[in-house]
Protein backbone atom coordinates (compact mmCIF):
# COMPACT_ATOMS: atom_id res chain seq x y z
CA UNK A 1 0.00 0.00 0.00
CA UNK A 2 1.27 3.84 -0.97
CA UNK A 3 0.83 6.48 1.26
CA UNK A 4 1.35 8.66 -1.70
CA UNK A 5 -1.49 9.32 -4.55
CA UNK A 6 -1.16 7.68 -8.15
CA UNK A 7 -1.55 9.91 -10.73
CA UNK A 8 -5.37 8.60 -11.17
CA UNK A 9 -6.03 9.15 -7.67
CA UNK A 10 -4.67 13.09 -8.11
CA UNK A 11 -6.81 13.46 -10.77
CA UNK A 12 -9.64 12.17 -8.96
CA UNK A 13 -8.92 14.23 -5.88
CA UNK A 14 -7.93 17.66 -8.11
CA UNK A 15 -11.74 16.97 -10.13
CA UNK A 16 -14.03 16.28 -7.35
CA UNK A 17 -12.40 19.14 -5.30
CA UNK A 18 -12.96 22.06 -8.24
CA UNK A 19 -16.87 20.02 -8.41
CA UNK A 20 -17.07 21.04 -4.53
CA UNK A 21 -15.98 23.78 -4.39
CA UNK A 22 -17.21 25.24 -7.16
CA UNK A 23 -21.08 23.48 -7.63
CA UNK A 24 -21.44 22.04 -4.55
CA UNK A 25 -20.23 24.58 -1.63
CA UNK A 26 -22.27 27.32 -3.31
CA UNK A 27 -26.32 25.75 -2.57
CA UNK A 28 -25.23 23.49 0.61
CA UNK A 29 -26.83 25.82 2.92
CA UNK A 30 -29.70 26.33 0.36
CA UNK A 31 -30.06 22.45 0.26
CA UNK A 32 -30.17 21.93 4.15
CA UNK A 33 -32.16 24.43 5.35
CA UNK A 34 -35.13 23.84 2.35
CA UNK A 35 -34.79 19.80 2.61
CA UNK A 36 -33.57 20.38 -0.89
CA UNK A 37 -32.74 17.64 -3.53
CA UNK A 38 -29.94 19.05 -5.30
CA UNK A 39 -31.38 17.21 -8.44
CA UNK A 40 -28.48 19.56 -11.16
CA UNK A 41 -25.96 18.35 -9.11
CA UNK A 42 -26.49 14.64 -9.10
CA UNK A 43 -27.25 15.25 -12.83
CA UNK A 44 -23.85 16.58 -13.09
CA UNK A 45 -21.79 13.91 -11.11
CA UNK A 46 -23.28 11.75 -12.94
CA UNK A 47 -21.81 13.16 -16.29
CA UNK A 48 -18.39 13.22 -14.51
CA UNK A 49 -18.14 9.78 -13.73
CA UNK A 50 -18.79 9.98 -9.79
CA UNK A 51 -22.49 8.10 -10.06
CA UNK A 52 -20.59 5.12 -10.69
CA UNK A 53 -16.70 5.25 -9.92
CA UNK A 54 -15.59 1.72 -9.19
CA UNK A 55 -17.96 0.27 -12.04
CA UNK A 56 -16.17 -0.92 -15.22
CA UNK A 57 -16.28 1.49 -17.99
CA UNK A 58 -18.11 -1.58 -20.26
CA UNK A 59 -21.56 -0.65 -18.04
CA UNK A 60 -20.05 3.09 -18.23
CA UNK A 61 -18.44 3.25 -14.80
CA UNK A 62 -15.25 4.98 -14.70
CA UNK A 63 -13.73 2.25 -14.02
CA UNK A 64 -11.22 3.61 -10.99
CA UNK A 65 -10.34 2.40 -7.88
CA UNK A 66 -12.33 1.94 -4.21
CA UNK A 67 -9.43 4.50 -2.82
CA UNK A 68 -10.90 6.89 -5.85
CA UNK A 69 -14.30 6.17 -4.38
CA UNK A 70 -13.12 7.15 -0.98
CA UNK A 71 -11.66 10.20 -1.62
CA UNK A 72 -14.40 11.59 -3.73
CA UNK A 73 -16.63 10.72 -1.42
CA UNK A 74 -15.12 12.87 1.50
CA UNK A 75 -14.37 15.25 -1.08
CA UNK A 76 -18.34 15.95 -1.79
CA UNK A 77 -19.39 15.34 1.51
CA UNK A 78 -16.53 18.10 2.83
CA UNK A 79 -18.93 20.87 1.24
CA UNK A 80 -22.37 18.93 1.42
CA UNK A 81 -23.03 15.29 3.62
CA UNK A 82 -26.63 15.39 1.51
CA UNK A 83 -24.92 14.91 -1.81
CA UNK A 84 -22.35 12.96 -0.41
CA UNK A 85 -24.97 10.00 0.73
CA UNK A 86 -26.97 10.43 -2.42
CA UNK A 87 -23.63 9.49 -4.44
CA UNK A 88 -22.57 7.03 -1.61
CA UNK A 89 -26.05 5.06 -1.92
CA UNK A 90 -25.69 4.79 -5.57
CA UNK A 91 -22.63 3.39 -5.91
CA UNK A 92 -22.37 1.31 -3.07
CA UNK A 93 -25.72 0.01 -2.00
CA UNK A 94 -27.01 -0.15 -5.80
CA UNK A 95 -24.25 -0.26 -8.21
CA UNK A 96 -22.12 -2.68 -6.14
CA UNK A 97 -24.75 -5.72 -5.69
CA UNK A 98 -25.29 -5.40 -9.54
CA UNK A 99 -21.90 -5.37 -10.34
CA UNK A 100 -20.71 -8.45 -7.81
CA UNK A 101 -24.25 -10.40 -7.78
CA UNK A 102 -26.15 -9.41 -11.44
CA UNK A 103 -26.32 -11.47 -14.98
CA UNK A 104 -24.51 -9.80 -17.72
CA UNK A 105 -28.10 -8.75 -18.62
CA UNK A 106 -28.97 -7.40 -15.61
CA UNK A 107 -25.34 -4.97 -15.42
CA UNK A 108 -26.61 -4.22 -18.96
CA UNK A 109 -30.36 -3.13 -18.25
CA UNK A 110 -29.45 -1.95 -14.95
CA UNK A 111 -25.78 -1.37 -13.98
CA UNK A 112 -25.30 0.68 -16.87
CA UNK A 113 -27.82 3.68 -16.23
CA UNK A 114 -26.92 3.77 -12.27
CA UNK A 115 -23.45 4.53 -13.33
CA UNK A 116 -24.31 6.81 -15.83
CA UNK A 117 -26.20 8.85 -13.45
CA UNK A 118 -29.31 8.38 -15.91
CA UNK A 119 -30.94 6.51 -12.84
CA UNK A 120 -30.92 6.42 -9.34
CA UNK A 121 -30.35 3.62 -7.07
CA UNK A 122 -31.35 2.62 -3.29
CA UNK A 123 -31.38 -0.28 -0.82
CA UNK A 124 -34.41 -1.61 0.64
CA UNK A 125 -33.38 -3.35 3.59
CA UNK A 126 -34.65 -1.74 6.73
CA UNK A 127 -38.18 -2.55 8.22
CA UNK A 128 -40.13 -1.24 11.14
CA UNK A 129 -39.10 -4.26 12.93
CA UNK A 130 -35.30 -4.90 11.10
CA UNK A 131 -33.07 -2.98 11.80
CA UNK A 132 -30.00 -3.89 13.25
CA UNK A 133 -31.76 -7.71 13.14
CA UNK A 134 -31.74 -7.42 9.43
CA UNK A 135 -32.47 -11.22 9.41
CA UNK A 136 -36.12 -10.21 10.64
CA UNK A 137 -37.67 -9.33 7.60
CA UNK A 138 -41.48 -8.95 7.31
CA UNK A 139 -41.07 -8.36 3.08
CA UNK A 140 -42.18 -11.24 1.26
CA UNK A 141 -41.70 -12.16 -2.41
CA UNK A 142 -43.69 -14.96 -4.12
CA UNK A 143 -43.30 -16.40 -7.37
CA UNK A 144 -45.92 -16.32 -9.13
CA UNK A 145 -45.59 -17.84 -13.03
CA UNK A 146 -42.94 -15.97 -14.63
CA UNK A 147 -43.58 -13.25 -11.54
CA UNK A 148 -42.43 -12.48 -8.35
CA UNK A 149 -45.19 -10.65 -6.02
CA UNK A 150 -43.68 -8.44 -3.61
CA UNK A 151 -45.44 -7.24 0.06
CA UNK A 152 -44.08 -5.47 2.64
CA UNK A 153 -42.54 -2.26 3.59
CA UNK A 154 -39.40 -0.38 4.30
CA UNK A 155 -38.43 2.57 5.96
CA UNK A 156 -35.41 5.17 6.52
CA UNK A 157 -34.25 4.44 3.17
CA UNK A 158 -32.08 6.96 1.72
CA UNK A 159 -32.67 8.06 -1.86
CA UNK A 160 -36.32 6.16 -2.08
CA UNK A 161 -38.35 9.73 -3.26
CA UNK A 162 -36.29 9.93 -6.21
CA UNK A 163 -34.86 6.53 -7.12
CA UNK A 164 -35.78 4.46 -10.19
CA UNK A 165 -34.01 1.42 -9.06
CA UNK A 166 -34.29 -0.50 -5.44
CA UNK A 167 -31.90 -3.74 -5.03
CA UNK A 168 -34.99 -5.31 -2.72
CA UNK A 169 -34.03 -7.72 -0.01
CA UNK A 170 -37.13 -9.83 0.95
CA UNK A 171 -38.12 -13.29 2.04
CA UNK A 172 -39.04 -16.04 -0.16
CA UNK A 173 -38.83 -18.98 2.44
CA UNK A 174 -39.81 -17.46 6.03
CA UNK A 175 -39.42 -20.58 7.29
CA UNK A 176 -35.12 -20.46 6.94
CA UNK A 177 -34.90 -16.92 8.95
CA UNK A 178 -31.87 -15.29 6.77
CA UNK A 179 -31.44 -18.52 4.85
CA UNK A 180 -34.54 -17.77 3.27
CA UNK A 181 -33.68 -14.33 1.98
CA UNK A 182 -33.37 -13.16 -1.63
CA UNK A 183 -32.28 -10.33 -3.44
CA UNK A 184 -34.09 -8.25 -6.08
CA UNK A 185 -33.59 -5.56 -8.52
CA UNK A 186 -36.99 -3.63 -8.87
CA UNK A 187 -37.86 -1.01 -10.70
CA UNK A 188 -39.95 1.81 -9.12
CA UNK A 189 -42.44 2.57 -11.82
CA UNK A 190 -44.16 -0.68 -11.28
CA UNK A 191 -47.63 -1.15 -10.19
CA UNK A 192 -48.10 -2.23 -6.27
CA UNK A 193 -45.45 0.46 -5.16
CA UNK A 194 -45.65 3.79 -4.00
CA UNK A 195 -43.42 6.39 -1.52
CA UNK A 196 -44.86 6.35 1.76
CA UNK A 197 -43.91 8.44 4.75
CA UNK A 198 -40.83 11.19 3.92
CA UNK A 199 -38.66 11.45 7.21
CA UNK A 200 -38.21 15.09 8.80
CA UNK A 201 -34.69 14.50 9.86
CA UNK A 202 -31.87 15.83 12.08
CA UNK A 203 -29.35 16.42 9.39
CA UNK A 204 -28.73 14.74 5.40
CA UNK A 205 -31.82 16.88 4.70
CA UNK A 206 -31.25 17.22 1.38
CA UNK A 207 -30.99 13.35 0.42
CA UNK A 208 -34.47 11.99 1.07
CA UNK A 209 -35.25 9.33 4.08
CA UNK A 210 -38.23 7.26 2.36
CA UNK A 211 -40.75 4.40 3.51
CA UNK A 212 -41.09 2.44 0.41
CA UNK A 213 -44.41 0.09 0.45
CA UNK A 214 -44.84 -2.76 -1.69
CA UNK A 215 -48.33 -4.34 -2.44
CA UNK A 216 -48.52 -7.09 -4.49
CA UNK A 217 -45.80 -5.47 -6.63
CA UNK A 218 -45.00 -7.74 -9.75
CA UNK A 219 -41.75 -7.68 -11.21
CA UNK A 220 -40.42 -10.56 -13.76
CA UNK A 221 -38.69 -14.09 -12.53
CA UNK A 222 -35.55 -12.86 -14.25
CA UNK A 223 -35.35 -9.52 -11.79
CA UNK A 224 -34.01 -12.19 -8.75
CA UNK A 225 -30.47 -10.87 -8.01
CA UNK A 226 -28.16 -13.84 -7.58
CA UNK A 227 -29.04 -16.81 -6.37
CA UNK A 228 -32.54 -17.60 -4.38
CA UNK A 229 -31.73 -17.81 -0.78
CA UNK A 230 -28.67 -16.23 -0.49
CA UNK A 231 -29.66 -12.29 -0.23
CA UNK A 232 -28.71 -12.33 3.31
CA UNK A 233 -24.83 -12.50 1.37
CA UNK A 234 -26.19 -9.49 -1.09
CA UNK A 235 -27.33 -7.37 2.05
CA UNK A 236 -24.01 -8.16 4.18
CA UNK A 237 -21.66 -7.89 1.22
CA UNK A 238 -23.38 -5.21 0.51
CA UNK A 239 -23.01 -3.48 3.75
CA UNK A 240 -19.33 -4.05 3.77
CA UNK A 241 -18.90 -1.87 1.08
CA UNK A 242 -21.08 0.67 1.71
CA UNK A 243 -19.46 1.41 4.94
CA UNK A 244 -16.58 2.78 2.89
CA UNK A 245 -18.65 4.99 1.57
CA UNK A 246 -20.27 5.89 5.06
CA UNK A 247 -16.70 6.90 6.71
CA UNK A 248 -15.76 8.57 3.87
CA UNK A 249 -18.78 10.84 4.03
CA UNK A 250 -17.90 10.86 7.61
CA UNK A 251 -14.22 12.19 6.78
CA UNK A 252 -15.64 15.18 5.06
CA UNK A 253 -17.87 16.14 7.88
CA UNK A 254 -14.79 16.03 10.02
CA UNK A 255 -12.50 17.71 7.70
CA UNK A 256 -14.90 20.49 7.41
CA UNK A 257 -15.42 20.93 11.32
CA UNK A 258 -11.78 21.08 11.77
CA UNK A 259 -10.90 23.20 9.27
CA UNK A 260 -13.50 25.67 9.79
CA UNK A 261 -12.55 25.64 13.40
CA UNK A 262 -9.00 26.08 12.42
CA UNK A 263 -9.62 29.43 10.38
CA UNK A 264 -11.71 30.45 13.09
CA UNK A 265 -9.38 29.67 15.98
CA UNK A 266 -6.64 31.88 13.82
CA UNK A 267 -9.05 34.82 13.46
CA UNK A 268 -10.33 35.31 16.77
CA UNK A 269 -8.79 37.56 19.30
CA UNK A 270 -9.62 37.37 23.11
CA UNK A 271 -7.03 38.56 25.90
CA UNK A 272 -5.02 40.22 23.37
CA UNK A 273 -4.18 37.59 20.76
CA UNK A 274 -5.84 34.66 18.48
CA UNK A 275 -7.65 31.85 20.33
CA UNK A 276 -5.34 29.53 18.19
CA UNK A 277 -2.33 30.62 21.10
CA UNK A 278 -4.25 29.55 23.51
CA UNK A 279 -3.25 25.72 24.65
CA UNK A 280 -6.76 24.21 25.49
CA UNK A 281 -7.49 25.17 21.71
CA UNK A 282 -4.40 23.78 20.75
CA UNK A 283 -4.36 20.24 21.95
CA UNK A 284 -8.36 20.09 20.90
CA UNK A 285 -7.18 20.63 17.05
CA UNK A 286 -4.35 18.45 17.50
CA UNK A 287 -6.28 15.46 18.99
CA UNK A 288 -8.96 15.75 16.53
CA UNK A 289 -6.43 15.73 13.14
CA UNK A 290 -4.66 12.90 14.48
CA UNK A 291 -8.34 11.34 15.07
CA UNK A 292 -8.93 12.27 11.16
CA UNK A 293 -5.71 10.72 10.21
CA UNK A 294 -6.15 7.92 11.76
CA UNK A 295 -9.75 7.57 10.33
CA UNK A 296 -8.36 8.40 6.86
CA UNK A 297 -5.70 5.50 7.17
CA UNK A 298 -8.27 3.01 8.24
CA UNK A 299 -11.05 4.18 5.61
CA UNK A 300 -7.88 3.64 2.87
CA UNK A 301 -6.93 0.55 3.87
CA UNK A 302 -10.65 -0.62 3.46
CA UNK A 303 -10.85 0.52 0.26
CA UNK A 304 -7.82 -1.11 -0.77
CA UNK A 305 -8.11 -4.64 0.74
CA UNK A 306 -11.29 -4.16 -1.70
CA UNK A 307 -9.54 -3.66 -4.54
CA UNK A 308 -6.98 -6.13 -3.99
CA UNK A 309 -10.22 -8.52 -3.67
CA UNK A 310 -9.35 -9.23 -0.34
CA UNK A 311 -11.29 -9.57 3.18
CA UNK A 312 -12.22 -6.37 4.06
CA UNK A 313 -15.46 -6.22 6.12
CA UNK A 314 -13.43 -6.06 9.47
CA UNK A 315 -11.62 -3.33 8.30
CA UNK A 316 -14.32 -1.47 6.71
CA UNK A 317 -16.28 -1.52 10.25
CA UNK A 318 -13.23 0.18 11.80
CA UNK A 319 -13.16 2.45 9.55
CA UNK A 320 -16.95 3.68 9.85
CA UNK A 321 -16.76 3.20 13.45
CA UNK A 322 -13.68 5.14 13.63
CA UNK A 323 -14.38 7.90 11.26
CA UNK A 324 -18.17 8.52 12.18
CA UNK A 325 -16.89 9.09 15.91
CA UNK A 326 -14.31 11.53 14.29
CA UNK A 327 -17.06 13.21 12.55
CA UNK A 328 -18.87 13.60 15.86
CA UNK A 329 -16.24 14.74 17.90
CA UNK A 330 -15.02 16.57 15.26
CA UNK A 331 -18.39 18.95 15.07
CA UNK A 332 -18.88 18.84 18.73
CA UNK A 333 -15.92 20.92 19.53
CA UNK A 334 -15.66 22.51 16.66
CA UNK A 335 -18.52 23.88 17.48
CA UNK A 336 -17.07 24.84 21.16
CA UNK A 337 -14.07 26.12 19.34
CA UNK A 338 -16.89 28.81 17.66
CA UNK A 339 -18.29 29.25 21.20
CA UNK A 340 -21.92 30.96 20.64
CA UNK A 341 -21.58 31.47 17.08
CA UNK A 342 -20.73 27.76 16.64
CA UNK A 343 -24.08 27.79 17.77
CA UNK A 344 -25.52 29.41 15.18
CA UNK A 345 -26.85 28.78 11.63
CA UNK A 346 -24.76 32.06 10.69
CA UNK A 347 -21.42 29.57 10.38
CA UNK A 348 -21.68 25.71 8.85
CA UNK A 349 -20.50 24.32 12.32
CA UNK A 350 -23.87 23.38 13.05
CA UNK A 351 -24.89 21.77 9.99
CA UNK A 352 -21.89 19.80 10.36
CA UNK A 353 -22.73 18.75 14.23
CA UNK A 354 -26.52 17.64 12.59
CA UNK A 355 -25.25 16.06 9.29
CA UNK A 356 -22.60 14.01 11.86
CA UNK A 357 -24.87 11.86 13.58
CA UNK A 358 -26.18 10.20 11.48
CA UNK A 359 -22.61 8.24 10.36
CA UNK A 360 -23.13 6.92 13.86
CA UNK A 361 -26.00 4.84 12.77
CA UNK A 362 -27.08 4.13 9.41
CA UNK A 363 -25.17 1.42 7.38
CA UNK A 364 -24.96 -0.25 10.99
CA UNK A 365 -24.34 1.63 14.07
CA UNK A 366 -21.43 2.06 16.29
CA UNK A 367 -22.31 -0.58 18.69
CA UNK A 368 -22.77 -3.10 15.53
CA UNK A 369 -19.27 -2.26 14.08
CA UNK A 370 -17.75 -3.10 17.41
CA UNK A 371 -19.79 -6.33 17.13
CA UNK A 372 -18.74 -6.68 13.71
CA UNK A 373 -14.84 -6.09 14.58
CA UNK A 374 -14.86 -8.51 17.95
CA UNK A 375 -16.53 -11.51 16.18
CA UNK A 376 -13.73 -10.82 13.36
CA UNK A 377 -11.02 -11.24 15.54
CA UNK A 378 -12.72 -13.59 18.09
CA UNK A 379 -13.37 -16.59 15.25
Amino acid sequence: MEFVYSEEEKMMLQMARSFAEKEVKPIAKEVDKEHKYPAANVKKMGELGLMGVSVPVDYEGSGMSNICYAIAIEEISRQCASTGVIMSVNNSLACDPVKIFGTEAQKQKYLADMASGRKLGCLGLTEPNAGSDAANLATTAVLDGDEWIINGRKIFITNGNEADYCILIAATDKSKAHRGLSAFIVELDNPGFSVGTLEDKLGIRGSSTAELVFEDCRIPKENLLGVEGKGFKVALTTLDGGRIGIASQALGIARAAIEDATAYAKERVQFGKPIAKLQAIQWMLADLSTHYEAARLLTHRAAYLKDQGQPFGKEAAMAKLMAAETAMKSATQGIQILGGYGYTTDYPLERYFRDAKITEIYEGTSEVMRLVIATNILN
